[in-house]
C-alpha cells in the first residue's frame, strides 16, 4: 500500500536544506530509532547571545526522516535558544502539511535531534541544562535525560 506524501514532505525530501555538517559546530546531537532504523545528527553553531546561526544535518532513513530533519532546520535557524527548545513534533509535523500516521516518529527524531544538539552546547560551555524529556515514547534515543535512569524499551 502506498504512502500519501503532501507535496512539502515530497519537497524537502528531495531537496533537503541545510544537508551536511559544520566544522565549528558548538553543540551536535545524534538520535536513533532501533525499530525503523532512522538515524539523525543535527550539527549547530551558536552565538555568544544563544541564537542558532547555523545549523546543518546528516539523516540516515526515509523520507520522512529527511524531510523532517530539513523542515527542523529551516524552523529553528536564526532563532534563539529558548525558542528552538519549545519545537515540538507536531510543529514539524503541521509544517510539512502532514505525515503518514506510520511514519510519525519521524518528527519526534527531529524534535530530540535539536534538544540533544541544545544540550550538547550546554554541556560543552558547563551550563547546567536539564534536558527536557517527553516521557520517552517509542523509539526515544535512549539518554537518561537528566530524570535518573536508561530506558528500556520492551514490548508491551
Amino acid at each position: 500500500m502506498a504512502m500519501e506524501y503532501s507535496e512539502k514532505v515530497m519537497e524537502h525530501f528531495a531537496h533537503p536544506h541545510n544537508v551536511g555538517t559544520l566544522d565549528d559546530a558548538n553543540g551536535v546531537g545524534e538520535v536513533g530509532n532501533a525499530k525503523c532504523g532512522d538515524i539523525m545528527r543535527m550539527y549547530l553553531k551558536i552565538t555568544d547571545d544563544e541564537i542558532i546561526e547555523d545549523v546543518k544535518f546528516q539523516t540516515f532513513g526515509c523520507a520522512s526522516a529527511i524531510a523532517t530533519s530539513s523542515i527542523a532546520t529551516d524552523m529553528i535557524k536564526g532563532k534563539p535558544l529558548s525558542e528552538a527548545l519549545k519545537l515540538t513534533n507536531q510543529a514539524v509535523v503541521e509544517s510539512l502539511d502532514g505525515l503518514p500516521a506510520v511514519k510519525v516518529h519521524c518528527s519526534v527524531l527531529a524534535e530530540q535531534a535539536v534538544k540533544a544538539a541544545i544540550a550538547d552546547y550546554y554541556k560543552r560551555k558547563g551550563i547546567p541544562y536539564e534536558s527536557p524529556c517527553d516521557g520517552c515514547a517509542e523509539g526515544c534515543c535512549g539518554h537518561d535525560h537528566g530524570h535518573g535512569h536508561e530506558h528500556s524499551h520492551e514490548e508491551e
